[in-house]
């Protein structure tokens, strides 16, 4: 059960490394490895410390938190085709950073409104699902579909409406953008507070995966666990939405990938996802960075170059 996590682990600090290496100006693996042993150029010193390593350090959360959203909501739902948006999180989260765009905000500001829309929304979708007392997983994925279609509509009437100065800032976010996360440390923390709380229920979250019915005669608090999965999946996706944007795909593909790869035992899932989520957006993060440097794209428009055919051959190999 370690092997396939120390792999992982190994893979993760190898797209780290090329990712702070690479990059419109690039440093040989040993300048690299002398600036983060503490020497190195200040030039060199600058490029890594103060530039590079948060931006990948970022990624890298950014993506093991989708990931692990991804899985948990793919349980919670027994739906395959669940990702982290599907209820409507990622729509919540850009209006808010949109109006905050739109009133002059930067930085700080945009992250906190885009977090308050995702938290929003997930009490949207949440009080609309259960207004009669109950819910199910059809009614709630149903409800998060449509807040998802409202939100859309939202978001489409704030770019018709807004300045054309504002516009290319609130493009690039909405396709994901890694540019402004220079503080790595709070979603990295929330990755691993995460993984470390989520561990031990992974026996749990294997029976639940098999049905409520199933999990109930097996004494499990049913109801209580999917509260809890459900709140922790939308905390994880504000937190990675506030971070770099809407970036897709990444919650989707991984834990198919995982479990065609490792089988279904959450148990392992959960942290391969967090190191697999990873380094796949660093790894994407990287290409954005060097494919047209010195220019940069938007991260994610390179998970969905990825993703598409990634997911295409996914559902092939299945078939």
């Amino acid at each position: 059960m370690l092997r396939p996590l120390l792999l992982l682990a190994a893979l993760s600090l190898l797209a780290l490394l090329a990712s702070v290496s690479l990059g419109s100006a690039d440093l040989s693996l040993g300048q690299t490895l002398q600036v983060l042993v503490g020497g190195g150029s200040d030039l060199d010193r600058t490029l890594i410390l103060d530039l590079r390593l948060p931006r990948s350090l970022s990624a890298f959360a950014t993506g093991g938190l989708l990931a692990v959203a991804g899985a948990l909501m793919q349980v919670l739902l027994r739906n395959p085709l669940a990702d982290p948006y599907v209820l409507g999180l990622s729509g919540g989260a850009a209006v808010g950073a949109l109006l905050a765009m739109l009133a002059g905000a930067a930085g700080v500001l945009v992250s906190g409104s885009a977090f308050a829309g995702a938290l929003l929304s997930t009490f949207l979708v949440f009080g609309l699902a259960r207004a009669t007392g109950a819910w199910t997983p059809a009614r709630l994925l149903l409800t998060g579909v449509v807040i998802a279609a409202g939100w859309g509509a939202v978001m489409t009437l704030i770019l018709a409406t807004a300045p054309g100065r504002r516009l290319p800032g609130m493009l690039y976010w909405l396709m994901g953008d890694l540019s402004q996360s220079g503080r790595p440390w709070p979603a990295l923390s929330v990755l691993v507070v995460a993984c470390a709380l989520l561990l031990p229920l992974g026996r749990t979250l294997n029976v639940l995966a098999r049905g409520t019915a199933q999990a109930a005669v097996l004494g499990v608090a049913v109801r209580p666990l999917e509260w809890l999965v459900y709140l922790t999946a939308s905390a994880l996706t504000a937190v990675a939405v506030t971070t770099a944007g809407t970036v897709g795909f990444v919650g989707l593909i991984v834990p198919h990938m995982l479990r065609l790869a490792l089988g279904s035992d959450q148990r392992l899932i959960l942290p391969a996802c967090a190191l697999a989520g990873g380094t796949l957006l660093v790894v994407a993060d990287m290409l954005a960075r060097t494919v047209v440097a010195p220019e940069q794209l938007p991260v994610g428009v390179i998970t969905a170059l990825i993703g598409v055919p990634a997911f295409l051959f996914l559902l092939a190999r299945s078939r």
